[in-house]
């Protein structure tokens, strides 16, 4: 992932890219360009999903069971992949989002404590 060109880059934890194309998927399907510019969106322009990053996520989803794929018509008339988030998908989504606020809640706390 990077960001805008005049702002320093934001590096994501290993498997941040994961939540967040199951957390966008849980609106529906969409295909590959459009999970991009939806994280794209709801981050206001923060993060920029590259394509050497989102394809190799996208297959380790789906070979894991999280997501599948089947063929459609894009919005521009193009041959695409739609991803699908499945019940599996939907039940990991919990725990990472679980596992993401504790981790958020506890850099926090080490942020804030007295003596920085």
């Amino acid at each position: 992932m990077s960001t805008q060109e005049d702002k320093e880059r934001l590096e994501l934890l290993q498997g941040t890219l994961d939540l967040l194309i199951l957390r966008t998927l849980i609106f529906g399907p969409q295909h590959g360009q459009g999970i991009a510019r939806a994280i794209q969106q709801t981050s206001e322009e923060e993060l920029l999903v590259e394509h050497g990053a989102l394809y190799p996520a996208l297959q380790r989803l789906e070979e894991r069971g999280w997501i599948s794929a089947k063929w459609g018509t894009s919005s521009n008339n193009r041959k695409a992949r739609f991803y699908s988030l499945t019940a599996a998908g939907r039940k990991q989504l919990g725990k990472e989002t679980t596992k993401w606020k504790r981790l958020e809640a506890a850099i926090g706390r080490i942020l804030e404590s007295e003596g920085s």
